[in-house]
């Protein structure tokens, strides 16, 4: 795997240089980063693993090119092509988004735009304002669950948000619980409901705020 994405970023590398086909590579790169993704949950509700001791060098299957307003030019593209390679050149997209690691977890997002929104889309000028007003219904909507499935405090949470962004610190448990509204857990409930909290604290920032400037 090493050698191969050294490889591809030399601009005469040729998959056909290789005896693996490209998509037998992109599978076993979702497989991969499904195994990191697996391993980092895992380290997080602090569980052992021996497979922390593996070192994932993702920067090797990381390209830095690729950030959503890269998948927005491809996007464009696709509005403008009307041949027969517009249904494979859409799959091109999604798996794209399935391999890469800052996008894997707004892949279904933005599938869900390619498919509800892109096609009423005629005018590629209108593609940017278009995505960013579909993503800000979509984050308001996540935004406004996570407060009413956990009954938090709207104000607190987003605070809560605010600073872990800014001092790039995960927050402590009593910091999580702290922006609960109403009744507290007990004290054998705190590490369950903190961990709880705190998990979809953290998918709603990597899904809706990393990455989504630039």
């Amino acid at each position: 795997m090493r050698l191969k994405n050294i490889l591809i970023t030399f601009a005469d590398f040729g998959w056909e240089d290789l005896s693996m086909p490209e998509q037998l590579f992109e599978d076993y790169k979702s497989k991969y980063l499904d195994l990191y993704d697996k391993v980092r949950s895992d380290h997080q509700k602090e569980k052992v693993s021996i497979l922390e001791d593996v070192d994932f060098e993702l920067e090797l299957i990381h390209r830095d090119e690729i950030n959503v307003s890269y998948i927005l030019k491809l996007l464009a593209n696709l509005i403008d092509d009307h041949s027969d390679d517009e249904g494979k050149k859409r799959k091109e997209i999604i798996d794209l988004l399935t391999g890469d690691v800052g996008l894997r977890s707004k892949r279904e997002l933005i599938e869900k735009f390619i498919q509800e929104n892109l096609p009423a889309i005629t005018d590629t000028e209108d593609l940017p304002g278009e995505f960013d007003k579909f993503w800000n219904e979509e984050k308001i909507k996540a935004f406004q669950t996570l407060i009413e499935e956990e009954k938090l405090s709207k104000s607190r949470t987003e605070k809560l948000i605010e600073d872990y962004l800014y001092a790039e610190r995960t927050p402590l448990r009593d910091e999580v619980l702290g922006i609960m509204d109403g009744v507290k857990p007990t004290i054998l409930e705190r590490k369950r409901v903190g961990d709880r909290i705190l998990k979809k604290v953290m998918e709603f920032v990597e899904v809706f705020v990393r990455g989504m400037s630039g």
